[in-house]
């Protein structure tokens, strides 16, 4: 078969519901890279929380962090590596309004780095739980231009926030709110989503789009399913995910779903 792009998204796809890979997740993506193609984790996840993942599938190609606005080579000191940045000035803005906005914690991420105005308990893993003096948010210790931020706030607050932000910032950031139960906010450079950096990676290594199959589930996902050349949705993705994918996955993230249709259609052993 014709190598392709593998496009994964990770949790509520790649991972199972206990944010786990199985073995026969691994086992599949290894024989799928073993076989020519590319396998790319395109996630919404920081790096600091998704290196460990790349490293147990032991891939060596190109990952996509926050949605679209970091693309590199973990280890590597890729020549191709993007980042597409926000600036310090809307962090510290938020920082100084966060009571009027009704901003719980607000978390600051550059690739290798993080800051945040508190820790908190209330979303592991993805939000910081400890923070180091030199973590914590401001002016001083905010030393790089961020790529992303992720805004917890308050029940009833969400427009408020992002009211604010559009009507200061709107012309390069642009808000998207979190699947599920949390009230969280992202906010990335506008127009930076999870199919700028499937495109890009595809460009590197010559691969037509007719060519890339992509994994989702969420809501931020839509741009990636909608674009690739074969958008797949998982069994247990939401209802606007599935309605726009050219396949959906028979068995759900809990089930291997993505293993076994990876394995069904490019014919792994």
């Amino acid at each position: 078969m014709d190598q392709h792009l593998i496009a994964i998204d990770l949790d509520g796809t790649t991972l199972n519901n206990q944010s786990k890979l199985t073995t026969k997740t691994i086992n599949t993506l290894r024989a799928a890279a073993k076989n020519g193609h590319i396998v790319s984790i395109i996630t919404g996840r920081p790096y600091r929380i998704a290196q460990h993942i790349y490293d147990q599938i032991g891939i060596k190609t190109p990952m996509v962090n926050f949605n679209g606005a970091l693309t590199h080579i973990p280890h590597e000191n890729w020549d191709k590596e993007y980042e597409v940045e926000l600036t310090k000035e809307l962090a510290l803005d938020l920082l100084e309004h966060k009571e009027e906005l009704g901003i719980d914690t607000i978390t600051v991420e550059s690739k290798e780095r993080f800051w945040a105005n508190q820790a908190t308990e209330d979303v592991p893993e993805f939000l910081p739980n400890r923070l180091k003096p030199e973590q914590l948010l401001s002016k001083k210790n905010l030393s790089d231009d961020p790529i992303a931020m992720t805004i917890e706030y308050q029940p009833g607050s969400k427009e408020r926030i992002i009211k604010a932000v559009n009507e200061k910032y709107g012309d390069f950031v642009e808000p998207r709110v979190w699947g599920g139960p949390y009230h969280i906010l992202e906010l990335i450079h506008r127009g930076t989503h999870k199919e700028s950096g499937m495109f890009y990676i595809a460009k590197q290594y010559g691969i037509d789009r007719t060519h890339i199959i992509a994994f989702g589930d969420e809501k931020n996902d839509q741009e990636m399913i909608d674009a690739a050349g074969r958008g797949v949705a998982m069994n247990n993705a939401i209802p606007e995910i599935k309605s726009i994918a050219d396949d959906v996955t028979p068995l759900d993230n809990d089930h291997n779903g993505l293993a076994r249709y990876l394995q069904d259609y490019l014919k792994l052993a």
